[in-house]
């Protein structure tokens, strides 16, 4: 009997506790730092095909007589695992360049610590650029 008191007055209390948690949710405002990373993160997770492998489900390596095959030759629809993890690691050093590249900005009365991080974060923005390219051109010109 006390407990199905207890069950009558949480089932109608259940609304407010509801109307609560949607206020709560509709006046919540996530700090900026936190919509910038999850934002990069998903664009990095689609842009390195991260839906093509949750999808596929690719296998990660191709056994060979010689080896292992990594990258999927001939082919730019077919890939494999290795493949879009590489280019997803590469597409997150170009950002982390880029942000040291946009961070120099902020040391314009230290120039030689603005010069340092400008230079670091272009070398890495071209590490990451050569290695897509080179990749690419493994996928392509294999043989």
């Amino acid at each position: 009997m006390v407990r199905m008191r207890r069950m009558r007055r949480w089932f109608s209390s259940f609304p407010f506790y509801m109307r609560k948690a949607y206020q709560k949710m509709m006046t919540m405002k996530p700090s900026l730092l936190l919509i910038a990373v999850i934002t990069i993160v998903l664009s990095i997770i689609l842009l390195g095909g991260g839906v093509y492998d949750i999808l596929e489900g690719p296998i990660a390596l191709l056994p060979q007589t010689s080896g292992f095959l990594v990258f999927y030759p001939y082919d730019l629809s077919e890939q494999f695992l290795n493949e879009s993890i590489t280019v997803m690691v590469l597409y997150f050093i170009g950002v982390v360049g880029f942000l040291l590249m946009y961070q120099s900005t902020q040391y314009a009365y230290r120039p030689r610590q603005a010069f340092i991080l400008l230079l670091i974060g272009g070398t890495l923005v071209a590490l990451a650029y050569l290695g897509c390219e080179y990749s690419l051109g493994l996928k392509i010109y294999s043989s």
